[in-house]
């Protein structure tokens, strides 16, 4: 389930995001914790052969090559390469997301543009827009593991109302190598130019924007498919997942309490707990970790899209539009301010300070 923490971020205030630090669900300590612990232990072994296994001499080498190890870790570009590649994995992230067909404007097309208040109107209206949840279902299952275990065979997409039994004898008889996701598409294409012909859908205009709108949605039907296909190459991914453990396998090696090679010298301070080191490593691990959960937002991560609640949500608001409002009205008739020259909604007293504000008319307005 999408962790949502808008509302606790509306106003800034003083430790504004300093409560959010406090959350398990979906939060870097619950994806991380983990690695931590790993990276913490082996450091531990580490320091505990240093210190208390190893002879004078081998103490000597071990110096040598620590000092050699961390000088390396400069010579890894981890900002850059991380950086970079955390960016473009947000920005397909979110063009994932928005590339989830929404029938909202499909919906308002049908209900104006399918006339018809009898029972063959209705059927009409409710099967157009049962063809375009059909085909979002259909890509889902290809994409989204949620909507798979929902849905794991086309049975079960009949039993869920999304397609008859007809439908499904028609669907299995069409054989293709490839996805079938585009058939209720065309099923509504199909439909919408007999609905035309039955003078259901009044003239060309209103069928080429149910056209225009239902080719938005397969577009975008289309594009989830291509997403899932293409990933991001796997060479970056991979240069970037061995930038950061090979920084770290150095740092484990590097980053130890070191005694002076010769007597006398002034050592470093004995921190038993690396804090820098371990810091950086909840930056950097935590960075790739990041990454690696948004990489594919169709999964069961906290923060991962809730699909199976966006089919619900879909089905219903798009069968309630064609439906049950079509042609159902509340009655028009002269509002509030009708005899008004300038229309100003009320304020509550937590908002009245507002109306003291002068309206912005312009950066230059007031210049001098």
């Amino acid at each position: 389930m999408t962790v949502s923490y808008t509302l606790k971020v509306a106003n800034s205030r003083f430790g504004g995001f300093s409560k959010l630090l406090f959350r398990w669900k979906g939060s870097i300590y619950k994806l991380l914790y983990k690695e931590f612990i790993v990276f913490a232990v082996l450091y531990t072994m580490l320091s505990i052969i240093y210190r208390q296994l190893l002879t004078k001499e081998q103490k000597r080498l071990y110096t040598k090559v620590a000092q050699y190890c961390n000088r390396s870790t400069d010579l890894i570009p981890m900002s850059f390469v991380l950086g970079f590649y955390v960016t473009l994995v947000v920005n397909r992230w979110w063009a994932q997301y928005t590339s989830i067909p929404l029938p909202d404007q499909l919906m308002c097309v049908i209900s104006s543009n399918v006339h018809g208040k009898d029972e063959r109107g209705r059927i009409l209206r409710r099967t157009l827009i049962r063809y375009a949840n059909l085909s979002a279902v259909l890509i889902l299952r290809s994409v989204s593991t949620r909507v798979l275990k929902r849905f794991p065979t086309m049975d079960h997409v009949v039993e869920a109302g999304f397609m008859t039994q007809d439908e499904h004898k028609k669907f299995e008889s069409l054989h293709s190598d490839f996805n079938k996701y585009w058939i209720p598409c065309v099923w509504f294409t199909n439909l919408a130019a007999q609905a035309r012909q039955d003078g259901h859908i009044r003239d060309d205009v209103a069928l080429r924007l149910l056209m225009d709108e239902l080719n938005l949605y397969r577009a975008k039907c289309s594009m989830l498919f291509h997403y899932d296909w293409i990933s991001i190459p796997l060479v970056y991914t991979q240069v970037v997942t061995i930038a950061v453990y090979s920084f770290f396998a150095f740092c484990l090696i590097g980053r130890q309490f070191l005694e002076p090679l010769e007597p006398g010298q002034e050592g470093d301070l004995d921190m038993y707990i690396p804090l820098s080191t371990l810091l950086q490593f909840f930056f950097y691990a935590g960075w790739l970790k990041v990454a690696e959960q948004i990489i594919n937002p169709f999964g069961e991560d906290d923060d991962d899209f809730e699909t199976n609640k966006l089919i619900d949500r879909n089905l219903q608001v798009s069968l309630l539009s064609v439906d049950d409002m079509y042609q159902n009205l509340p009655p028009a008739v002269k509002d509030k301010y009708w005899n008004e020259s300038t229309a100003q909604p009320p304020y509550t007293t937590a908002t009245a300070a507002e109306t003291l504000k002068p309206s912005f008319l312009g950066s230059t307005f007031d210049m001098r």
